[in-house]
């Protein structure tokens, strides 16, 4: 596919709509384009129309591209992220064994199906996830939520650079955290500049070692199993009531949910090149099992490990004095040479996360404001590795605190984020009496009842006037962040209601927003249609 700069699909745009009137490019940056002849990819949030998604499915096999994007998921999520947060509720939430794997398996599997759901308007619109969010919040709300979903990345990002540094840490002492950091880093932003061509099959070759070393951190963690039994007596013993018990298992429980939820801020950004005729429930399940197989896969290997180590004395002497990252590299340390090498091969699973933070973030700016769209996507992952970069350099000695407290204030939005475009496509846009209130946004005169998914026209894609105002989303998404904000336990906040479970509270924030703003959308949104038909 060759790729369209913002020149030629603002042209299109202006002839088109007067609703948005889109100065020429500024000449001092015409030459940023011609970097596209070198396989740079320069395009942004522009719609990839079905004419030229139809033309990559006459080259390209179905086969392929479905292949591709397993690979892809099993290379970001099958690896030491998503391993990450399940060393957590054994060493910091006091959990067993038993409570640590329903909690985290069940939430996680409950967190893959945003994502899944997110995904199937990517082969339908042609758009990026954050671009479709428009036809929800609108031309301005839109901008607020894409800065969250810019945060949101670079705190995974952060995640994965600290990791990263840890490890190689780990394998050389006389390699600092520091260099581990801008290693993660500058790999990523390399492949992510590259657009997602290069990124698919970047990502589909290096899941077949990221599946093998996994393979093998299962044999050497289960050779240590006969300690399980005395981590689960250590957790007996420390007396936890059953109150405080309970707070540490719901906390937990977000944690594991936003594991996998948070992939809805930017799952159709990888189907965009799919044919429109793609069947949904097909992008449905490749997505749900694309991320729920490879995520539990490395969950059960990292609770396990995080368990034993409470009570294994060489584990959990690494794992205060090196962190994450030295405890995966302990694991390891009976095979020597060979294990600094299988280790080394996890480490390429946080470049594969990484990478696709890094693209994704980029569109985020260009969703802020309209002129931003000339600047090229690879620029802002520039601007964005930069930033990450930094504040990794700042937080690399706290690492666990930073997984802990930051994974639940992302799963706070993504709940409300799904919770709204849930009502708006199976109660909004699912029949033809509805379908007539929108008639601004569509041009149908049709009598038929048609799938939510063609019930955008996504022509107006960058047209305010063919597209919601945004303000029942804008509302009720506020409404949600208040019930986040009573129900949220974290280190520097508690809500009301979070105090009230155990003397350690307990984190429904997640519960709490996604109620919150599914009960304010569905009147605030009649409304809305009531008042603009739109």
């Amino acid at each position: 596919m060759k790729s369209s700069t913002p020149v030629s699909s603002c042209k299109e745009i202006e002839c088109e709509s007067n609703e948005i009137v889109t100065p020429s490019v500024p000449r001092y940056i015409k030459w940023i384009y011609r970097l596209d002849s070198f396989g740079i990819e320069t395009r942004g949030i522009e719609r990839v129309s079905p004419a030229e998604r139809d033309e990559i499915a006459m080259s390209t096999s179905p086969y392929i591209q479905t292949l591709q994007v397993i690979g892809l998921w099993w290379a970001a999520c099958g690896g030491l992220t998503s391993m990450s947060s399940f060393f957590l509720p054994t060493l910091v939430y006091s959990l067993s064994l038993r409570d640590s794997l329903i909690s985290g398996l069940i939430s996680m599997i409950i967190g893959c199906l945003v994502p899944a759901y997110c995904s199937m308007l990517g082969p339908k619109s042609g758009l990026r996830q954050m671009c479709q969010a428009r036809f929800l919040f609108g031309q301005w709300g839109v901008k607020v939520v894409s800065l969250i979903v810019l945060v949101g990345g670079i705190g995974w990002s952060v995640v994965n650079c600290v990791l990263g540094g840890e490890i190689l840490r780990a394998i050389n002492g006389s390699i600092s955290l520091a260099v581990g950091i801008v290693v993660i880093a500058v790999i990523s932003l390399v492949v992510a500049v590259f657009g997602i061509r290069v990124l698919l099959k970047f990502q589909t070759i290096l899941s077949v070692p990221i599946l093998v070393a996994t393979i093998l951190f299962y044999v050497v963690v289960c050779k240590k199993t006969g300690h399980l039994g005395d981590a689960n007596q250590m957790i007996k013993d420390m007396d936890i009531a059953y109150s405080d018990r309970a707070g540490n298992w719901i906390s937990f429980f977000t944690v594991g949910y936003s594991v996998t939820a948070t992939w809805g801020s930017g799952a159709s950004d990888y189907y965009i090149l799919f044919p429109e005729n793609t069947s949904s429930t097909k992008v449905f399940f490749i997505t749900f099992l694309g991320i729920a197989i490879p995520t539990t896969f490395v969950a059960v290997a990292g609770t396990i490990c995080g368990t034993i180590a409470l009570s294994y004395k060489p584990w959990n002497d690494a794992y205060n004095n090196l962190g994450t990252g030295g405890l995966i590299m302990e694991t390891f340390s009976s095979w020597g040479t060979f294990g600094k090498f299988v280790t080394v091969l996890l480490f390429l699973s946080l470049i594969c996360n990484n990478i696709m933070n890094t693209y994704s973030m980029a569109f985020e700016f260009q969703l802020i404001d309209q002129h931003l769209v000339f600047v090229p996507r690879w620029i802002w992952a520039l601007v964005v590795t930069a930033i990450y970069i930094i504040l990794s350099l700042l937080g690399r000695e706290h690492f666990s605190t930073i997984l802990g407290n930051f994974l639940p204030m992302l799963g706070y939005w993504i709940s409300m984020y799904i919770a709204l475009l849930l009502e708006e496509n199976l109660i909004f846009r699912s029949s033809v009496k509805v379908k007539r209130l929108h008639e601004k946004e569509f041009d149908c005169d049709d009598n038929t009842t048609t799938p939510f998914y063609t019930m955008y026209n996504w022509n107006n894609w960058n047209r305010p006037r063919g597209r919601t105002l945004g303000l029942a989303a804008c509302l009720a998404f506020c409404c949600g962040v208040a019930g986040a904000v009573v129900g949220m336990n974290q280190v520097y906040y508690r809500g009301p209601l979070a105090d009230k479970i155990g003397q350690y509270g307990g984190d429904i924030g997640m519960f709490l927003a996604f109620g919150f703003a599914g009960i304010a959308y569905p009147p605030l949104r009649y409304w809305e249609l009531k008042r603009f038909r739109r």
